[in-house]
């Protein structure tokens, strides 16, 4: 006979949670709520007059054709961004798990990019790129391509691309590294005695294998081109050439706190925490549905 388990009611599971939960309310749900409801506002530049617009900031911005652009820009830079850095990071990866001598270093040098900041970051592809005083633009001009990202914006956008990318790539290869360190090795010895090549291998049981790892990095990817990357693009290119990389979070600051559209800023930013909601669901609705466990 199972005998069943009581314990006494306390205020220890309480008191462990708090502190979370008083995070989660000051630093989430106080200012989300207070953005939902600025959003409903129309304040001038100081904050003496205030006006209940209730939708007009939305219907304003939907009706606005340079957001619809910005919003087309925001989704290829995030999937971009995504796929680049996971890309690269599963390749580093691949590779570091087959290094034998030298692997602590090696995948220590790969870890390093992931301390940086985003705006360091940003300032360091601003000076390798520079069209003045760049090495890359320079070394180009011996090919006979003139790089210019100030005024050309499809560079531009390639450089915040990349920049964001590389800033990722470390933190995507250390999910890897320990996906792939999780397979069983004798499922590969297994295939390779088969007959199988490192091609074949790798895509019918390396990569399905890692599919948890990589749906969890494509929603942590997306979130942070999303979010995390302003300061990529505030050091870069600031939004420009004439707002060639002003993703959604960028027009959000730019609208907020230098134009001074505080309502127009607040809708912006609802919007864009609903793209992201709506977009992790979509991710754990269906993508999730191929995820081999």
């Amino acid at each position: 006979m199972l005998k069943r388990v009581h314990f006494k009611p306390s205020v220890l599971p309480y008191l462990l949670v708090a502190p979370q939960i008083i995070v989660t309310l000051v630093f989430f749900i106080w200012p989300a709520s207070q953005a939902l409801y600025q959003s409903f506002l129309l304040e001038d530049a100081f904050g003496l007059s205030t006006q209940f617009v209730w939708f007009d900031n939305f219907i304003e911005l939907f009706e606005d054709p340079l957001y619809w652009g910005t919003f087309s820009k925001t989704i290829f830079f995030s999937f971009s961004v995504a796929f680049l850095s996971m890309a690269i990071a599963l390749c580093l990866a691949v590779m570091a798990d087959r290094v034998v001598k030298g692997s602590g270093v090696y995948r220590t040098l790969l870890i390093w990019p992931y301390a940086v900041a985003p705006v360091v970051a940003g300032a360091l592809f601003f000076f390798i790129f520079n069209p003045t005083l760049g090495i890359l633009p320079y070394l180009l001009k011996f090919l006979g391509y003139n790089w210019n990202h100030k005024l050309n914006g499809n560079e531009a956008m390639a450089l915040v691309i990349f920049a964001a990318a590389w800033k990722q790539i470390a933190y995507n290869f250390l999910f890897f590294l320990a996906g792939l360190q999780s397979i069983p090795k004798s499922l590969i010895e297994a295939a390779a005695i088969d007959g199988a090549g490192p091609g074949r291998r790798f895509w019918t049981i390396i990569f399905p294998l890692l599919s948890p790892t990589t749906f969890f990095l494509l929603v942590i990817n997306v979130v942070y081109a999303f979010f995390e990357t302003f300061g990529v693009i505030d050091a870069l290119t600031q939004g420009g050439p004439a707002n060639s990389t002003q993703i959604l979070v960028y027009k959000v600051y730019s609208d907020g706190f230098v134009g001074l559209d505080l309502g127009g800023s607040a809708a912006q930013s609802v919007i864009l925490m609903a793209i992201v909601i709506g977009l992790t669901f979509v991710q754990f609705r269906f993508v999730e549905k191929k995820v081999e466990y």
